[in-house]
């Protein structure tokens, strides 16, 4: 699979809650904003990157990519986000990665799109997860443009957990357990507290 094929959004669309209600793909990591960051990440690795974004547009567009927000404005969660990407997804395939994760693996793209063509050779996978440590990462998919289709009837009918979804379609779990691997390749902050604890481990 070329990465040409693969389009990335960066999903920045949450409430940050847990963070007092602040935008959280604008908190700065090692001084970077997140989200800036996670699209520098992952930028490398894919033909496109868009981002889900459902404030502070201006900003986020300033850091040089497409911003979309979700279809419904009710901050439904990153599966909206999700659904966000496939509707403007040019390319065979969409890859998913949250703003708050930023030692997500660099080969990240590559191996989820190795995995997914041995399936496809035999029609078996729509859908590539990643996992570590025995849990699954339902944010960093990668995932055919096709099923969008499904992804709508799924949230109309009011359901919003992502594995529920990709429970309902043919998808391969992708192991990051190599001992070169990151352990704390899929950790994420929710808090201030665990931001700086991330940052601090970098």
């Amino acid at each position: 699979m070329d990465k040409n094929d693969i389009t990335a959004i960066v999903l920045a669309g949450g409430r940050g809650s847990r963070m007092g209600g602040t935008d959280k793909g604008l908190q700065l990591f090692n001084g970077i904003p997140l989200a800036l960051y996670a699209l520098q990440r992952v930028a490398l690795q894919v033909g496109k990157v868009v981002m889900n974004a459902n404030r502070n547009q201006d900003t986020y567009q300033s850091f040089g990519c497409e911003v979309y927000p979700d279809s419904d404005a009710e901050f439904a969660g990153p599966l909206s986000g999700f659904a966000v990407g496939l509707a403007h997804c040019q390319t065979p395939y969409l890859l998913t990665v949250p703003c708050d994760s930023p030692r997500f693996p660099i080969d990240l793209a590559k191996r989820l799109a190795s995995h997914m063509e041995q399936g496809l050779q035999q029609g078996d996978f729509d859908i590539a997860m990643a996992a570590q440590g025995g849990y699954t990462q339902p944010v960093f998919c990668l995932i055919k443009k096709e099923l969008l289709p499904s992804l709508h009837a799924f949230m109309q009918s009011g359901r919003r957990k992502i594995d529920a979804w990709t429970a309902t379609q043919k998808t391969v779990v992708v192991n990051f357990d190599e001992s070169t691997d990151d352990i704390n390749a899929f950790a994420n902050a929710n808090t201030l507290e665990e931001l700086a604890r991330l940052e601090k481990a970098f």
